[in-house]
């Protein structure tokens, strides 16, 4: 699995690129299939304390999976769309299954 981790707006520490591929790592146990995960990390131009926004996309064979979570701190936000993705990609197993298992009825 590749990992990309942009941050247009910033320069990120060593410590939060760690962070981001140690917790996006841990999503290949989720989905074996996974081809790429894509992180960026971005700063909201408001004046609202939650400015920091994570956004990760999966692609995966088929249709990519999205999430993005908004929090004060990228470390929070990281995680909020992390487990976002993580359920995401539960019910693209289970869709995935329920294709291949034959109806009863047939």
């Amino acid at each position: 699995m590749k990992t990309i981790i942009q941050t247009p707006d910033f320069k990120a520490n060593k410590t939060l690129i760690d962070f981001v591929q140690d917790n996006v790592g841990k999503l290949e146990f989720f989905g074996n299939k996974i081809i790429e995960v894509r992180v960026c990390l971005k700063l909201d131009k408001s004046s609202e304390r939650e400015n920091k926004i994570c956004e990760i996309r999966l692609v995966i064979p088929g249709n990519d999976l999205f999430a993005s979570k908004q929090s004060q701190t990228f470390e929070d936000a990281v995680l909020k769309t992390i487990e976002a993705i993580r359920h995401q990609i539960d019910r693209w197993k289970d869709s995935k299954d329920r294709r291949f298992v034959k109806s009863p009825l047939q």
